[in-house]
């Protein structure tokens, strides 16, 4: 006998393929044929599989592409003209954070400074729970994590222009923090109350624990990774924000603004 899998010839009597182990009972057909059919349907069962198995890949990937730029749901055009707006006001303002030296005070007169600020003394009292150190670093935990406290709940409740915002924000907030690293040595840098941080070095946060750890001839190498830090982020901000705004402006209703 042949077998009508693969050709081999076979004993007569034989219930399976002394060459590719199919059960040849199973190759029958109900209506007599030779069962070459079912032998071609289960051949093409492991690419139906396999095509099973990528569906919830391609799914995954489509989940992360809404959670990070949206749906592509139809646009409202005066909403997406208010980001636009937006955009275009931190766009322009993020280039002169970039563009401005690290040393200089332009940082400390926007009053995001001040913003930076409310949440950086803020620190000092929520990780002063965890000891002096913790303490001081706490200003500078705190200026950071709030912006991204505003990233994690924008990207929760899916607007991720927003987040973009936010990304910015953090990425300012690195660049806010670089000139205050900066002066842990040169203690020039006014302090919350009025004074210098040459009138009293303790209250210098920078100075106080780059000195504990015997770090302080690195102060202008930590300023330089906070500034970096900040300008990777802020470009990357950029870039996020205009690929979710154009993701958006190819499903505007430019008629009647949808409902």
């Amino acid at each position: 006998m042949i077998c009508p899998k693969c050709n081999a010839t076979q004993e007569e009597g034989r219930q399976e393929c002394v060459r590719c182990g199919v059960i040849f009972a199973k190759l029958e057909k109900p209506d007599g044929g030779d069962g070459r059919e079912t032998t071609r349907i289960e051949a093409e069962k492991p690419a139906a599989a396999g095509a099973a198995v990528k569906k919830p890949e391609t799914e995954r990937q489509g989940a992360l592409t809404e959670f990070l730029f949206g749906s592509g749901g139809e646009e409202n055009p005066f909403y997406w003209a208010g980001r636009m707006l937006a955009y275009l006001i931190v766009f322009i303002w993020g280039w002169k954070f970039i563009a401005t030296p690290m040393a200089s005070a332009y940082f400390a007169e926007t009053f995001l400074h001040g913003v930076n600020l409310a949440f950086h003394e803020a620190g000092h009292v929520v990780f002063g729970l965890f000891g002096e150190f913790i303490g001081i670093l706490g200003g500078t935990l705190g200026q950071i994590l709030m912006p991204l406290v505003c990233l994690g709940a924008f990207l929760f409740y899916r607007n991720p222009f927003a987040a973009s915002i936010a990304l910015w924000w953090t990425a300012e907030s690195f660049m806010d923090i670089a000139p205050y690293v900066n002066d842990a040595r040169a203690l020039q840098i006014p302090l919350v109350g009025g004074n210098i941080g040459s009138d009293n070095p303790d209250m210098h946060d920078w100075h106080h624990m780059l000195r504990d750890l015997g770090w302080l001839k690195y102060d202008h190498t930590l300023a330089l990774l906070a500034n970096r830090i900040g300008i990777v982020l802020m470009i990357a901000a950029f870039a996020w924000g205009a690929f979710v705004l154009y993701r958006q402006y190819k499903t505007i209703h430019w008629g009647k603004p949808p409902g």
